[in-house]
């Protein structure tokens, strides 16, 4: 069987609201004012916004935060902050990372398949070695394709040499489930590691 894992907010953890809550206080000093100003500043990881462009390496930092600035009203150093504060916040999820050394161990292949800019996807990869049980991996950045496209799924297939129902992808985005599923793949929805855990005993894919 070939799994293929989303990284942000599955393998790493992704609080965007926490972050902001984090470094911006007065700003968003309760949850109610970080979640709109992340709202406002990712529009929800829209394909065509600010952010998306920054995932498909067609940005600098420098020229998305100026962009994210001007649209928020939100100081440009305060938005350099958060971009350059993100690498950080993206820690590995022990259990996740469990469950990544388990699958390896009953001998599938493993891959990932993650909308992520460049300068954050070379971080991870040279902080966390767990990257070694990874088979392949594509990073939106590097192809200029992003999920849900149906091009990146394809550009997938053809790269990892996988297809079909026999293709399990976890992701906590569900309009990126549904487009795996449109694709062929079986998706799973990640809430938590012990829930896909389960769902992957109850498969038999552990």
């Amino acid at each position: 069987m070939d799994v293929v894992f989303d990284l942000g907010g599955v393998v790493f953890q992704w609080r965007p609201q926490a972050l902001m809550q984090q470094l911006f206080p007065q700003h968003a000093p309760d949850a109610a004012a970080a979640q709109k100003w992340t709202a406002q500043i990712f529009e929800s990881f829209d394909p065509q916004s600010d952010w998306a462009q920054f995932d498909l390496g067609q940005i600098t930092p420098q020229a998305l935060a100026k962009r994210i600035a001007k649209r928020t009203g939100l100081q440009e150093v305060e938005i350099t902050l958060l971009i350059t504060s993100i690498p950080n916040h993206l820690v590995a999820q022990e259990g996740t990372v469990e469950i990544i050394h388990a699958l390896k161990k009953q001998g599938h292949r493993l891959f990932y398949l993650s909308n992520m800019p460049a300068g954050y996807a070379a971080h991870l990869i040279s902080r966390n070695d767990f990257f070694s049980q990874f088979d392949d991996g594509i990073f939106s950045a590097h192809v200029n394709q992003m999920k849900p496209s149906a091009e990146i799924f394809k550009n997938a297939n053809q790269r990892f040499g996988v297809s079909g129902p026999g293709t399990l992808f976890i992701d906590d985005v569900q309009y990126n489930i549904d487009a795996a599923q449109a694709h062929g793949w079986t998706g799973i929805r990640f809430d938590n590691s012990a829930q896909v855990r389960q769902d992957l005993l109850g498969i038999g894919a552990l």
